[in-house]
């Protein structure tokens, strides 16, 4: 009896075992996150550098050009400083950095016993988007970083310039994918 019931019991669990670990065909889900809102024609950025051209950082307004099909970067007097063709644009990604805030690095330097500690806690998060494109002027790819103030307005200009452009998203980014090479047989 207690090697029917031994024999019964390892039976049961390796018949689990094989039947668990079997090789299960992958669902694809469909994207249940909904895409964020559509940005304005206009909003406010600082454009952090990598343009061939301008090195400084400047705080400006970013404007979609329908008409010319492209990005359009205007500096605080309003003047346009560049742009960048959406069929130039490879690949646009959101980026996100923790840095220390001025208060934190004043904190952390008082002279008093404990207040080192508390400075190194008081970060704030900044937000980049970051386009690299294939510059056509100059035959050269680059990388231009914006900066944010909100997390919704960065998802909403990088949905909108995404779908400008007719690119394909992954995550939170877009990308344009290569055209693959005609062969001739």
């Amino acid at each position: 009896m207690k090697k029917f019931l031994f024999s019964l019991v390892l039976n049961l669990f390796v018949g689990i075992s094989l039947a668990a670990a079997q090789p299960r065909i992958v669902e694809k889900k469909p994207n249940t996150t909904q895409p964020a809102t559509l940005a304005q024609v206009s909003f406010k950025a600082k454009y952090e550098g990598g343009m061939f051209g301008y090195s400084e950082k400047e705080t400006g307004t970013m404007k979609f050009d329908g008409n010319n099909y492209r990005l359009v970067f205007f500096g605080k007097d309003g003047k346009e400083l560049f742009g960048i063709p959406y069929d130039a644009i490879q690949v646009i990604y959101p980026q996100s950095k923790s840095v220390q805030s001025t208060g934190g690095k004043v904190m952390e330097r008082l002279p008093l016993p404990g207040a080192g500690i508390a400075g190194v806690f008081m970060k704030n998060k900044t937000r980049y988007m970051i386009i690299n494109f294939d510059d056509p002027d100059v035959n050269a790819k680059g990388a231009v970083n914006f900066k944010f103030d909100s997390q919704e307005m960065l998802s909403s200009a990088i949905q909108t310039l995404g779908n400008k452009a007719e690119m394909q998203q992954r995550g939170d980014a877009f990308y344009r994918p290569k055209k693959a090479p005609v062969t001739d047989l």
